[in-house]
């Protein structure tokens, strides 16, 4: 090849006919995990033949260069995203085999024995905290395999969790998506973040209300409203504060650890009439308690014994049990934030952070307007930050636990084998998830997508946050979507007549909606949950609530876009 090979966004020669081909393989992907009901494993496969295909026959993309990002895209999966499933199933299955679940479910049940509460307190505050700490995936992985240790059947487990993990995920990882579409906008981060927390905030007091409808239907879910309320309040408040006088490095962690105390203290004072034991039975009538599940369930527990039912042990623990019930799960805590830190994280990566080019795809491919204002070529380039990696800070965190619980090394090595047996298909899929993702990005997929909801005109700030819900969607990270999108949707945004710091913020705003469809997002959720095989599932249990809450993302910033008083909260 003499020169970069530059993308082609009218590949068929007609904007609706080169978006069906270029939403292929998306379709492909989820159609064969949902109405198909293939393997996980199989289906994002299927997905990246499909892609590559695509590319390669429509878009006359070389062969080499495909191939090449396919294989970018594999390793990325594999760090940091399945080295920190690896870790998170290796620490769970530490505190299982010394059966430390059933304390903890104990120790929880002193703070509330109501299901629905235990269920904001793990999956919406606690979730929180790591999404801010760490991010990629590590908040679903920790509360699905918290859930689950409590007695949530894995379906429930696994798609409520994925709820929960909305409205921090733009700050997650100490605020990265946003320092990321911050560098490929050039619009000021402090503009970003106080936008970004003018949305959100109203989803943070609104998610806890819609994750206990999603589990228990809207009866029950008013039963508790009082405890929902204090959890969704004192974390958006936070939210609201920190992102508009701070920035978005420590709005989630702040936020997260204000609900936990909050919540925790009002529960001392206030308890539902109605409190939902464990095992007391089916709270709504809907899918998550149809035969189908209840044979999984069943299923699930007889796999695990000590899991789904763990509650044979005493009627209650001893304090220093349940501090080292609690223990693993603080070290980790602990780790995982220091671990993430700026300073800490450039000490490591001082240490060991070699940076790999591409050779044969980097500034090989070049991105053209109106995508990018000027012919841009794309970077390739693969950091093997393997000590600064967020699975590397939970290992040290599981290796100081089981040295703390009191394992033997060969109790350890055999546990960790163990683990990586479990999850083996779990990382075939994830890298051949994140394979077609990036060949989605180099190949200009998702700028073909992209360029579809552009064309909507006055209704751009709707479809526009949309956008950012698909850019999740395929790349399983807002991070991602913002980087691929946020280019696009300042240059979209001045055309319409609308402001570029909001529409960039609804890429990123939106995105967080989409967190719960992607697929890496739901083989984190089954693998942790122990429920692999099943994603499609999970994926029609998601799928409604994620669409619903995008297009309500949308709706808002329609608002803040046209309709005063909304338009007084976009920055100037």
């Amino acid at each position: 090849m003499s020169g970069p090979w530059p993308q082609t966004y009218a590949p068929m020669h007609g904007a609706a006919l080169s978006t069906l081909v270029a939403a292929l393989p998306v379709v492909v992907l989820l159609g064969s995990i949902a109405a198909l009901r293939m393997r996980a494993h199989l289906a994002a496969l299927l997905g990246l033949a499909t892609a590559l295909a695509v590319a390669v026959g429509a878009l006359h993309m070389p062969v080499g260069l495909a191939a090449r990002a396919s294989i970018l895209g594999a390793a990325y999966g594999l760090l940091p995203i399945g080295w920190i499933i690896v870790n998170v199933i290796f620490l769970y299955q530490l505190t299982l085999d010394r059966g430390l679940f059933d304390v903890l479910r104990q120790s929880l049940g002193r703070v509330t024995a109501d299901t629905r509460l235990q269920l904001v307190l793990v999956a919406f505050c606690f979730g929180s905290f790591f999404e801010g700490a760490a991010g990629f995936g590590t908040p679903v992985a920790i509360t699905g395999a918290i859930l689950v240790g409590l007695g949530f059947p894995p379906l429930e487990a696994s798609g409520l969790s994925l709820i929960a993990n909305t409205a921090p995920v733009a700050y997650g990882a100490l605020g990265t998506p946003l320092i990321a579409l911050a560098g490929v906008t050039a619009l000021p981060l402090g503009a970003l973040s106080a936008m970004v927390g003018r949305q959100l905030p109203f989803f943070s007091v609104l998610i806890p209300f819609w994750l206990m409808c999603a589990y228990t239907g809207l009866r029950r879910a008013l039963a508790v409203w009082p405890a929902l309320l204090v959890a969704g309040v004192s974390f958006a408040v936070p939210q609201w504060l920190i992102a508009n006088y701070h920035g978005p490095w420590l709005v989630d962690v702040g936020a997260a650890v204000i609900s936990i105390a909050s919540l925790v203290l009002f529960l001392r004072v206030w308890q539902p009439a109605d409190a939902i034991p464990r095992g007391a039975g089916a709270p709504r009538a809907d899918v998550l308690r149809s035969e189908l599940v209840q044979g999984e369930v069943a299923t699930h527990a007889a796999a695990a014994p000590g899991v789904v039912g763990a509650g044979d042990g005493p009627a209650s623990a001893g304090r220093r049990t349940v501090v080292r019930a609690w223990m693993p799960w603080a070290i980790l805590s602990v780790i995982v934030f220091v671990w993430g830190l700026p300073p800490v994280k450039s000490a490591l990566d001082h240490i060991s952070r070699p940076v790999i080019t591409v050779g044969g795809l980097d500034r090989l491919v070049l991105r053209v307007p109106p995508v990018v204002p000027t012919p841009t070529a794309e970077r390739a380039t693969f950091v093997l930050n393997w000590l600064s990696a967020t699975g590397t800070g939970i290992l040290v965190a599981a290796l100081i636990a089981a040295l703390a619980l009191g394992c033997r090394p060969r109790e350890i090595a055999r546990t960790y084998a163990r683990t990586v047996v479990t999850v083996r298909l779990s990382l075939v899929t994830i890298a051949a998830m994140l394979a077609l993702g990036f060949l989605t990005r180099y190949a200009g997929l998702d700028a073909i997508l992209g360029l579809a909801f552009a064309r909507t005109g006055v209704w751009y700030p709707f479809f526009g946050t949309l956008l950012g819900w698909l850019g999740v969607a395929l790349t399983g990270s807002d991070t991602a979507s913002n980087v691929l999108f946020g280019g696009l949707q300042r240059i979209t945004a001045q055309q319409v007549g609308v402001s570029p710091t909001l529409m960039a913020a609804a890429n990123s705003s939106g995105g967080v909606m989409g967190k719960m469809i992607d697929m890496q997002s739901i083989v984190v959720a089954s693998t942790t949950t122990r429920w692999y095989g099943h994603e499609w599932q999970i994926l029609r249990f998601v799928f409604v609530h994620s669409l619903a809450l995008a297009a309500l993302v949308g709706g808002l910033v329609t608002l803040e876009a046209y309709v005063a008083p909304f338009t007084g909260l976009v920055p100037h």
